[in-house]
């Protein structure tokens, strides 16, 4: 079967979804494991300036940039961990899968925070970082696609677009979460504290956090989705038709193209910005996370309104308004963020990219699951999320870095953004409309 025939005739629907006082339990312990996962691999970012000091004896620029490519390195094992932990989530179920991604992430967080620095054990400590990277990375890549699954499989048939936003604003609240901790404790402690210990502290917070996630995901049940796949793969008849591998390739490669605007603007607007603005707007780092968690507040009250949209107009024009938006938006906002404006006027910059993120988040989950059958969802979702995140949001910051050290111009990273924009823009336009169909 080749992937005009998915597209044009009708799947087997899978059950509906389970009563929405269950539906909003589960919803409320996947969201919950989400904040503390991807806090655990977010403050990383936060953190890149003190990490580079402590971990790469190298000039500011040059120690900068191999602190950021740390960073990108834990987004090399997302596609890895997405094909094992997704294959885990469509064999033993997302609820067992959920349980190895929040064991995994926990062991990266804890051991960053624990790991001794250049100075102490010399070449050794970036070698562990950027172990304990691929540890984190791993997780990662079986978390977005097993928790989004799990929430979207949750969710009432009415309201994926607005439980799928609900998920995606819980991963925002946990840069919110890592922003604000950071920004207390850069605020709490002076810059020679900070490089001396206090940088661990963020660290260590997230694994004290660890028990409380385990606790809401081992109370959790298994979707009705893919319980019922389970009855068909054992029982004699109604087994799911598996995919051809051309198939396949092809949904992997829709959600590949789908995600480089949504992961772009996420790692250059968010993880990125903060550095951004204490080396080139004149902001001080109290200030940048700020206005970083500003923004990010917005994001997070924001995606599941635009989410709760999606499931009324579709999923196409609120993706493609994004697309338009960050491409035609990029530079101009770039460049005013760039004129020595007030701390103010970037915040509202900041705030304004964010809307956009929170249109493209809140329809995004939903879309993209919309897209796989049950029976291989997670599998395929997370890998070709995880490629296109590991390519092109990972690095995000480190090619920020790298542009502007290439051209001169503080102003090049928008250029990335817009060039995403339009890649994403073209690949979502030949995505049939999902909003108002059943589940495969």
């Amino acid at each position: 079967m080749n992937q005009a025939d998915l597209s044009a005739a009708p799947a087997p629907f899978v059950a509906d979804a389970p009563p929405r006082f269950h539906a909003r339990r589960q919803l409320m312990a996947a969201m919950i494991g989400n904040v503390l996962e991807y806090y655990d691999f977010i403050v990383y970012a936060f953190l890149a300036a003190t990490l580079a000091r402590n971990f790469f004896h190298a000039g500011e620029l040059r120690g900068l940039l191999a602190s950021f490519a740390a960073f990108g390195v834990g987004f090399l094992a997302r596609p890895v961990g997405g094909a094992l932990i997704g294959r885990i989530a469509d064999t033993q179920g997302r609820r067992v899968a959920l349980l190895v991604t929040i064991f995994g992430m926990a062991l990266g967080t804890v051991g960053i925070g624990l790991l001794p620095t250049y100075d102490s054990i010399g070449v050794a400590a970036p070698i562990m970082l950027v172990a304990l990277r691929l540890i984190q990375g791993l997780a990662a890549g079986g978390e977005w696609g097993s928790a989004t699954s799990f929430i979207i499989e949750s969710a009432p048939a009415e309201k994926r677009g607005l439980y799928g936003g609900l998920g995606q604003a819980s991963i925002a609240a946990s840069s919110l979460v890592s922003s604000i901790v950071v920004g207390l404790v850069s605020a709490s402690f002076t810059t020679a504290q900070m490089d001396a210990w206090a940088w661990r502290l963020p660290f260590l917070i997230g694994g004290l956090l660890l028990p409380i996630g385990i606790y809401m995901r081992r109370n959790i049940d298994e979707t009705p989705a893919f319980t019922q796949v389970q009855v068909q793969v054992q029982g004699e008849a109604a087994k799911p038709a598996p995919l051809s591998r051309g198939a396949a390739i092809a949904m992997m490669g829709k959600a590949f193209g789908f995600t480089i605007i949504w992961t772009v603007s996420y790692y250059v607007m968010l993880s990125y910005m903060p550095t951004f603005l204490t080396k080139y707007a004149g902001l001080t780092t109290t200030q940048a996370l700020m206005s970083n968690s500003g923004a990010l507040f917005v994001l997070v009250l924001a995606t599941p309104g635009f989410g709760w949209l999606s499931d009324r107009i579709g999923r196409k024009p609120l993706l493609l308004g994004c697309c338009v938006g960050f491409a035609l938006l990029s530079y101009p906002l770039f460049r005013l963020i760039l004129g020595g404006v007030s701390f103010g006027a970037i915040l509202g910059v900041q705030i304004f990219f964010n809307l956009f993120i929170a249109a493209f988040s809140g329809a995004g989950p939903a879309a993209l699951c919309e897209i796989f059958p049950t029976h291989s969802r997670t599998t395929l979702l997370s890998i070709g999320y995880s490629l296109s995140t590991a390519i092109f949001g990972g690095f995000a910051p480190f090619l920020s870095t790298w542009l502007i050290g290439v051209t001169g111009s503080p102003i090049s990273p928008s250029l990335y953004v817009m060039a995403a924009a339009v890649i994403s823009g073209v690949v979502i336009f030949f995505f049939r409309e999902t909003a108002h169909e059943r589940l495969r």
